[in-house]
């Protein structure tokens, strides 16, 4: 499997059908492909370590999907191995009336990592181009006419030129992006949600809004095609990944984050030639005693 055919950058037009749902590994594969992952883990650490150190730039790595694609399970198997004191999660549910009184970019920012931290957000602004297209939502924000009387094309096009215009803020200020869909198959999202419902310590999870966003798939569709085609860039492409095969995805995801990772190119800061000779006389003393 080669990580760049599952990545859209903006050259050409996107479409699904360029992209499975289901990379059809063989399951006598699956221990290699888990073995690669905990090497991808812990290579990971290493980065993540002299990101921290370096404290020079700022990984933030979005998490798109439709219900039960994987998206907790990925982010608890594939980050595990990370130092959570250099880790910021934060999770996109239904906006609160105090984020609702902001711009839709308002809780994105409040929750940008610091440089040298990696922030992981599940689902992310990009609900804002999803969620509120596919059911209308933007008719019942309390906004001036001329932000909101127009033709939905013509709103979803001002949001779509909006994020290019902060992703490529974030790149001019030290940032990386990546943005992962994790693309799974409407069979198998019925197949999670059945195990929902037979298995008692799965029950929590499934709530009847499932079915409903369930019904409008072809809506989804559309409105994350219309998104990956206006705003996928060199600089923050997204990766279309196939998650009928849980172990496949996180496996690609370990392989996007050691990506990311290596291109910053983290070093180690080196100290001064007079604070390096202070150490030689530290070094000295603690022998001594």
């Amino acid at each position: 499997m080669k990580l760049d055919d599952f990545s859209f950058d903006g050259k050409g037009t996107f479409s699904f059908d360029d992209f499975p749902t289901n990379a059809k590994v063989p399951k006598t594969q699956r221990e290699h492909y888990e073995g690669l992952m905990q090497q991808n883990i812990d290579r990971m650490a290493d980065l993540q370590d002299r990101l921290y150190a370096e404290a020079r730039e700022g990984v933030v790595v979005m998490f798109q999907a439709m219900d039960a694609a994987g998206k907790d399970s990925t982010i608890k198997h594939v980050m595990r191995g990370l130092n959570p004191q250099g880790v910021n999660v934060y999770s996109f549910k239904q906006p609160t009336h105090e984020e609702l009184a902001h711009d839709f970019l308002w809780r994105a920012v409040t929750h940008l990592p610091r440089r040298g931290y990696i922030g992981l957000f599940n689902r992310s602004y990009y609900e804002d181009v999803l969620v509120v297209r596919v059911h209308q939502m933007q008719h019942t924000y309390a906004m001036p006419k001329r932000s909101i009387d127009m033709s939905e094309d013509k709103f979803f096009s001002h949001r779509y030129r909006q994020i290019r215009d902060f992703e490529r803020y974030l790149w001019e200020n030290g940032y990386r992006l990546v943005k992962i869909m994790l693309n799974v198959s409407e069979d198998e999202q019925r197949k999670r949600f059945l195990e929902r419902i037979d298995n008692p310590a799965k029950n929590w999870k499934f709530s009847s809004s499932d079915l409903a966003e369930r019904a409008l798939w072809p809506q989804y569709r559309e409105a994350f095609t219309a998104t990956f085609n206006a705003t996928a860039t060199p600089e923050a492409p997204w990766y279309v990944i196939p998650a009928d095969q849980k172990w496949v995805s996180r496996y690609l995801v370990s392989e996007i984050m050691v990506r990311v990772l290596e291109a910053c190119d983290p070093q180690y800061p080196t100290l001064a030639e007079d604070k390096l000779d202070k150490l030689a006389e530290y070094h000295r003393q603690l022998t001594a005693e």
